[in-house]
């Protein structure tokens, strides 16, 4: 016999098996739901987080493009032209180059009694600081005498030589900032900077301690010290280099800038020694006796 509890009796055999077989069905139908809303779900999950990844990247991107800025006063060439009367040098004005226009060239047909002097300078490279302290003096005496024009562009391509810190744009800065505020004082600054040079491969010196610099050279003015400190010019340093760097140098043969210093005298570049002062006195004097 067989010790069946009391209660409903178990369905034939055929029965039985029939309701298996639908459990079964119900149970994968059941499973297979689950499946399709797992699957949706994570499809839904990657992409929030290819949508959110996506976002970053947009927000790091756009942040590291800096739009265009405005360049100092006094630099609408991209550097300060000097001219001298007799016995005074004095910055020739130019208005400040709008955030999105072109530098406009100095115009020498204003100046075609003079030699033109151009230099393309970064405060970090030594050669620069070379050539400024061999022919600084006699190029100084040249232009206050009425007989030479000079134009300096600073130039930032020695970033990568001051561990991380910009020298070469932030002291760049802080020349264009005194072009800026206080551009008759522009090349008693650049000497200072020459002089107080860090050597490549150091941090170089603090916005802070630029500020003493040009404080010393001779500008109190708390204008340039909020500007060296807030690196106003710092987008603009790095636009012009740029564009010394991809385009032909105007007023010269030179298809772009390759080094500094690079000197230009009535279009031609200076290749000689840049320690021998005498050398480069020759080379202006044939470059002006050219014309």
């Amino acid at each position: 016999m067989n010790a069946q509890s009391p209660g409903q009796p178990l369905p034939p055999k055929k029965d039985r098996r029939d309701v298996a077989r639908e459990t079964a069905r119900i149970q994968r139908e059941q499973q297979k739901k689950r499946d399709t809303r797992n699957r949706w779900l994570l499809r839904g999950g990657i992409g929030v987080g290819l949508i959110a990844i996506a976002a970053i990247v947009a927000v790091l991107v756009v942040g590291s493009i800096k739009p265009p800025t405005p360049g100092p006063q006094n630099m609408a060439s991209d550097g300060i032209l000097f001219e001298g009367d007799g016995s005074t040098i004095s910055a020739v004005s130019t208005p400040a180059t709008a955030a999105d226009a072109e530098p406009v060239p100095t115009d020498l047909s204003e100046f075609s009694d003079t030699v033109n002097i151009a230099v393309y300078l970064d405060y970090l490279c030594p050669y620069c600081n070379i050539f400024e302290t061999t022919n600084a003096d006699q190029i100084n005496n040249w232009v206050s005498a009425g007989t030479a024009t000079l134009e300096v562009h600073p130039i930032s391509i020695l970033d990568n030589a001051s561990n991380g810190t910009k020298y070469s744009t932030r002291s760049a800065n802080a020349a264009s900032c005194v072009a800026n505020y206080s551009p008759d004082s522009f090349l008693d600054v650049s000497a200072a900077l020459m002089a107080n040079q860090p050597t490549e491969g150091t941090s170089g010196l603090t916005n802070a301690e630029l500020v003493s610099v040009v404080e010393t050279a001779g500008v109190t003015d708390a204008s340039v010290a909020t500007c060296i400190t807030d690196e106003e010019f710092s987008s603009w340093v790095g636009d012009a280099t740029d564009r010394a760097l991809d385009n032909p140098l105007p007023n010269s043969s030179l298809d772009k800038l390759t080094g500094t210093p690079t000197v230009i005298v009535n279009g031609v570049q200076y290749t000689g020694a840049l320690e021998d002062a005498a050398a480069f006195e020759t080379f202006v004097m044939e470059q002006a006796s050219a014309e």
